[in-house]
Formats: structure tokens, sequence, C-alpha cells
């Protein structure tokens, strides 16, 4: 993971025009030329491409904001969507914690015989995919953070970005946006791993349990879009995962859904991936292991 924000930030560096975004005195100057031509590439091109970023550089010019040039936290934020590796390799480790101990050689009934309950034991697997995933999700903050600064340098402690909004184009504190990203980020890390948990709980395999976990991470939002034109697809777990569609721009895949609605039906799927779990592990018969 720390390879591949290494190699993002030598893309940005070299290729991304970084130097390019810096603005001098005359910077309303530059700006609105800037503009023009991105109105001009748009209606040679025929179609709304460059909308934000016209609508962004319009808001600095009216609002005198002169644009901060890329540093690194804009750079942890963009690093906001690595969590997809986090969640392949949590997958990874939630499928193989349980069904491994079948698999060894049947080390389950050496684990079993020791004077702890099942229940204690289970839980504190459960507990090490999760410790797992939160570690590496603040390496990944921490590694971008600290490679951005190598490369980019910093604006400040916390200073502001304007971005595009639900209400249009807005001003917000990127440590606050940042904070919200990976915060959200959390969720879908938790949700992913507790499903691959119980899977591998309730079949003792690894391979069915990171296969059908990873298809479905993969699959599950062009499985929503197929069903969205469907009231009762709201239910389905992959439909709420993404808190951030209720966040920013983003806008949700049912217009009745709510972030409250989310929350309870993610916290339903969780009771209901962790009760599975319990009485499949709790109540099975290793004898024959």
């Amino acid at each position: 993971m720390a390879a591949i924000i290494l190699i993002a930030a030598l893309i940005v560096f070299i290729f991304g025009e970084v130097d390019q975004q810096q603005y001098g005195d005359d910077w309303q100057t530059q700006l609105a030329t800037e503009t023009k031509d991105l109105k001009d590439s748009q209606e040679e091109m025929e179609f709304m491409a460059f909308d934000s970023e016209i609508a962004k550089n319009e808001y600095y010019l009216e609002n005198d904001i002169k644009p901060q040039p890329y540093d690194t936290w804009q750079f942890t934020l963009e690093n906001a969507g690595l969590s997809m590796l986090i969640s392949l390799f949590t997958i990874i480790i939630a499928a193989g914690i349980i069904s491994n101990e079948f698999r060894w050689g049947g080390t389950i009934k050496l684990l079993l015989i020791r004077p702890i309950s099942r229940t204690k034991i289970l839980f504190s697997k459960f507990v090490s995919v999760l410790l797992f995933s939160l570690t590496m999700l603040i390496a990944l903050f921490v590694t971008s953070l600290l490679v951005g600064l190598i490369f980019f340098g910093v604006n400040g402690v916390n200073p502001n970005i304007v971005q595009m909004g639900s209400d249009g184009i807005e001003e917000v504190s990127i440590l606050i946006e940042i904070l919200t990203q990976y915060g959200l980020n959390v969720v879908t890390l938790i949700m992913m791993a507790t499903f691959a948990f119980m899977i591998s709980t309730l079949f003792r395999s690894s391979a069915m349990a990171i296969g059908l976990a990873i298809f479905l991470m993969f699959t599950g939002n062009t499985i929503i879009g197929f069903l969205a034109d469907y009231e009762w697809t709201k239910y389905i777990l992959f439909a709420n995962t993404n808190l951030g569609q209720y966040f920013g721009s983003g806008s949700p895949i049912i217009e009745s859904m709510t972030l409250g609605f989310s929350v309870a039906v993610l916290i339903v799927y969780f009771v209901i991936f962790i009760l599975v779990s319990w009485l499949s592990f709790a109540k099975r018969d290793i004898a024959g292991h």
C-alpha cells in the first residue's frame, strides 16, 4: 500500500502539472484566462466536460479567494479512495481467520479445548479483524500525509478548499472533509469484514468467503444500479454501505432513502451477520474435524 501511495505521488508530481497550479499576484487575470479557455474548449466539445472546474474558478473570482496550490492535504483526501484496497486485504484476513482453523489440520480442536468460551474466542478473532482494518486505514492516512508533505508541501494546518456540494459550490475545511471521507470508509470496511467473517464461519472455506465477498464488493453497486427502479432495493446491504451519497455532491440511490435509514439498515445487517456467525460457531460439533 505504501508503494502504491509513493507511485501515486510520483505520477501527480511528474504528470499532474502541480507547478502550473501556482498563482502569482495577478492571479485574477490568470484564473479568468483559464476559465475562458475551459469555456471555449467546452463549446468545441459540445458537452459539459468542465462545468465543475468553471464553477470553482468563478467562485474564486466572485469571492476574491486566491486558489491554494496542490498540497499534502489534497493528496491525502484523494487517497481516501484507496480504502478499497484495504477492504480487499481485510476480506482476505476475515475470510480465513475461522475457516483456516478447520483447514489447517484441525487446529480448531486445539483451540477449543482451552478453558475459554467459544463466544470469547469468536469475539477475539472478530476484534482482531477490525483492529487490522482500522490499523491499515490509519496507516493509509499517515503514509499519504507524510509522502504528500515530502512531494507537495502544506498550505497550512487546516486550509479551506472549494468544491462542489449538494447546493452548488461551497468552501469547506479540508481537515473536516478528510475526517469525513475516512470515517465513512470505516463503515464500509466494518460491513465487508463482518460479511466475510460470517461466510468464513458458516462454510469453513476461506476461498468461498474471499470469492463471494470480493465479488459482491466489486459488483454490488452495479447490481444496485440495475435494481434502482424498485423501491425494495433500498433494503439491500450494498445500497446503504456508501454513506457518502448523503454528503457533498452525492445523492441517494433511491430518493426516499435518508442517512438515518441507511444507518438503521446497516445496524440490522451487522447484528444479523454477528448472530449468524455466533450461532454457527457456538453450536457446531467439531468432533469430526
